[in-house]
């Protein structure tokens, strides 16, 4: 555990934005788009090898006059939606993933969709909600993963999770990256979704933080007993840095899938980050498991929705 010491926010960083970055070049992002979703844009189709051909067309009956140019591309339609992102599209997109959230998936639920994932993630929070109070005194007594917490503080963490689309952003509007630039700002309107729904989650749970209670208090009956704020700041159900950290890392891992190892470092890093919000007493584990849950289905259902 020694080891861990030297770990600072810049190293980690770097690793992953490192790793993301090697990603973020014009050939292989175009060979992305092309693989995923064929040549749809004005860009694209501009990039590709040009052909020519002098052949008359077979069919002898007269030709009805096109409505559109031979350079436009192909209109999507509903069944083949695929989420732009696009600056001048992200407040449609993220009225769109509030409906989604708050009106769209309550009512498939009624219907009988989507139950046993549901069930899954509210048994799973409800069993670790009833464990809380035998777990957490351990996180909070040992000393083990102390060097951790120093590397992945609540401020380390939180810049990593910030610094992930942003530095990504950057690196692809230098490299001319555009779906590089996309991806950074699907995460980021990930990370907008999150926000909304862990305020207001927070706000009506008011749960106290594992740090409010004396090390060796009762960890027991801790929802509605916070002074959160109505924003929901020092409320500890659910976990924003897990809800987050995972958005992104089901952004990244979803849209550059072509390469096996992303999806593990992309994980392996919201899990490291998640994990140590429990080993600080930021969170219960049952805030740790809710917050990813959610990220995760934010990110692939609402915000990755047609892809």
């Amino acid at each position: 555990m020694k080891a861990l010491r030297p770990l600072t926010y810049a190293s980690v960083a770097a690793v992953f934005v490192g790793a993301l970055t090697v990603l973020a070049s014009p050939s292989r992002a175009d060979d992305v788009v092309r693989k995923m979703h064929g040549c749809i844009t004005l860009e694209c189709a501009a990039s590709g090898p040009k052909t020519y051909s002098f052949e008359q067309p077979l069919d002898d009956s007269p030709q009805q006059p096109s409505t559109q140019t031979e350079s436009s591309p192909k209109p999507a339609t509903n069944s083949d939606h695929v989420r732009e992102g696009v600056w001048r599209k992200l407040p449609g997109n993220f009225v769109h993933d509030q409906k989604d959230m708050w009106v769209t998936y309550p009512r498939k639920l009624v219907t009988g969709h989507y139950l046993l994932p549901t069930a899954l993630v509210v048994g799973g929070t409800a069993a670790l909600i009833a464990s809380d109070h035998q777990t957490m005194p351990y996180f909070r007594q040992t000393d083990f993963f102390q060097d951790s917490d120093r590397a992945l503080g609540s401020k380390v963490s939180g810049g990593i999770i910030a610094a992930v689309p942003a530095t990504f952003y950057v690196v692809s509007l230098l490299r001319h990256d555009s779906y590089g630039q996309a991806t950074s700002l699907l995460a980021g309107e990930a990370v907008v979704d999150d926000t909304i729904l862990m305020i207001v989650t927070k706000a009506i749970a008011r749960r106290q933080r594992p740090t409010d209670i004396p090390v060796n208090g009762n960890y027991a009956h801790t929802f509605f007993k916070s002074d959160a704020g109505p924003l929901g700041k020092g409320s500890s159900f659910p976990s924003g840095h897990a809800m987050m950290s995972f958005s992104i890392a089901t952004i990244f891992a979803h849209r550059y899938r072509q390469h096996r190892w992303l999806p593990w470092v992309a994980y392996g890093v919201a899990t490291a980050i998640s994990f140590s919000r429990i080993t600080t007493g930021a969170h219960f584990p049952s805030d740790v498991l809710f917050g990813a849950a959610t990220g995760f289905a934010i990110a692939r259902y609402c915000v990755l929705h047609g892809q």
